[in-house]
């Protein structure tokens, strides 16, 4: 292995080790949200804004924090950030209120802008035939979720819920200086890309529909992912009347899945490409949520001579095996995107990938207070996947529509190209 090649990789694990740590902070809220929740007595409603304050900060960032990785060394950027997020953690154990919770989470949220800065930074260190594989690998930092899930049970049980931010704020701390002591600085060929590229330059490929397609994408396979990993442990506990320890050990069943997958979604992107494998994840996605959907449902037959009740109910195993399969889809399909966004955009990984980012992200956020919503409305705890199924469908309807028209635009060009061929 080149010299080149072992910076290459040493700034992926540096990165992604990152992206683990900042993503364990951002989803933070999902299991200290439960005791807030019984502390704080919340609704379904009130518990889904807790949820989404730290990722509405997350998201919206994502895009400024795009065009700056544009412009300025990621490296510096990725270390900064981190530091960014110390002070409301360790200022967590003094607030008491839902408000005081809410604004800390709007604070805390700063760490989701990480994805955005770790995406520009890995894509110069590797060739276009790899990018689906390293940006997979980058990917499974979401994996960091699974620290929140081992570790907070763990802090709670040896020193108790107030405790949670200090630990967070000094492994941050850490985590920051690792990252500045021995992650490599961006190539050549990127600073003097930095002088010579305008801001313009960066702006033009949002006036394109198909960039905001591809966040609507994103929007489901992640940003449901995030509401997901936010929504379950207290949706183990409420539908099925599960221990916290066991609620959060089958989310992490989930989490760890969907994360790990996501390299091997890249591989298979850069394999078989990137639009084959997200077409075939919303498939996947669309039959699970279709029996996830479906509420415990008990059915009277009046026959001929006595009744017969018919009894439906997804139980709690296949309920997990549904929502594993879903997350393994995502997975794949959080890496396709990527991959596809590579193709077209390869010079614009940064604004682009940071405005797909904060669409992703909005889903984390909005998703679950629509959660919230349509159980406090609807009144069954499986009407969240019924408004994940729509969604779903309109992404499916959207990327078959633009599939076919660009099917038809390339026919209608070779039409034109014959027709000039045979005047000549």
């Amino acid at each position: 292995m080149s010299h080149q090649e072992r910076k290459s990789y040493l700034a992926l694990t540096l990165a992604t080790l990152a992206f683990a740590a900042c993503f364990s902070v951002w989803t933070l809220y999902s299991i200290l949200g439960i005791e807030l929740q019984r502390q704080l007595n919340l609704s379904s409603t009130e518990f889904g804004l807790l949820l989404a304050a730290p990722i509405f900060t997350g998201a919206i960032f994502r895009i400024p924090i795009g065009f700056l990785a544009e412009k300025v060394s990621c490296r510096s950027l990725f270390f900064w950030q981190m530091l960014s997020v110390v002070p409301p953690l360790f200022y967590l154990p003094y607030v008491e209120t839902f408000s005081g919770y809410i604004t800390l989470g709007f604070l805390i949220g700063i760490s989701g802008v990480s994805f955005t800065i770790g995406i520009r930074y890995v894509t110069d260190w590797f060739e276009t035939k790899h990018q689906g594989f390293a940006l997979g690998v980058f990917g499974a930092g979401n994996a960091g979720a699974a620290i929140t899930l081992v570790l907070v049970p763990l802090v709670v049980e040896f020193y108790g819920w107030k405790t949670i931010g200090t630990v967070y704020g000094f492994g941050m701390i850490f985590m920051a200086i690792l990252f500045r002591l021995f992650a490599p600085e961006v190539n050549a060929f990127y600073k003097n890309k930095q002088q010579t590229k305008s801001f313009e330059f960066y702006w033009e490929p949002l006036k394109q529909l198909q960039v905001w397609r591809f966040g609507l994408y994103y929007y489901f396979v992640f940003g449901s992912f995030l509401a997901l990993l936010l929504w379950l442990p207290q949706y183990y506990v409420s539908a099925y009347g599960l221990s916290l320890t066991q609620s959060l050990a089958l989310t992490l069943l989930f989490v760890t899945s969907s994360s790990i997958v996501r390299a091997v979604g890249g591989w298979f992107a850069d394999t078989f490409g990137a639009r084959t494998v997200n077409w075939s994840a919303f498939w996947i996605c669309m039959v699970c949520l279709f029996f996830l959907s479906y509420p415990p449902t008990t059915m009277t037959v009046h026959g001929v001579e006595k009744d017969v009740t018919v009894a439906f109910e997804v139980n709690v195993w296949l309920f997990t095996l549904l929502i594993v399969i879903i997350g393994l889809a995502q997975g794949f399909g959080r890496a396709s995107i990527y991959k596809t966004i590579y193709d077209y955009y390869p010079h614009h990984m940064g604004s682009v990938g940071g405005v797909v980012a904060a669409v992703g992200a909005l889903g984390g956020c909005t998703l679950p207070i629509l959660f919230g919503l349509s159980v406090d409305v609807i009144g069954v705890y499986s009407a969240c996947f019924m408004l994940l199924y729509g969604v779903l469908a309109l992404c499916m309807v959207v990327m078959y529509f633009a599939i076919r028209a660009e099917r038809e635009q390339k026919l209608l060009k070779e039409a034109i190209a014959n027709n000039f061929l045979e005047k000549d």
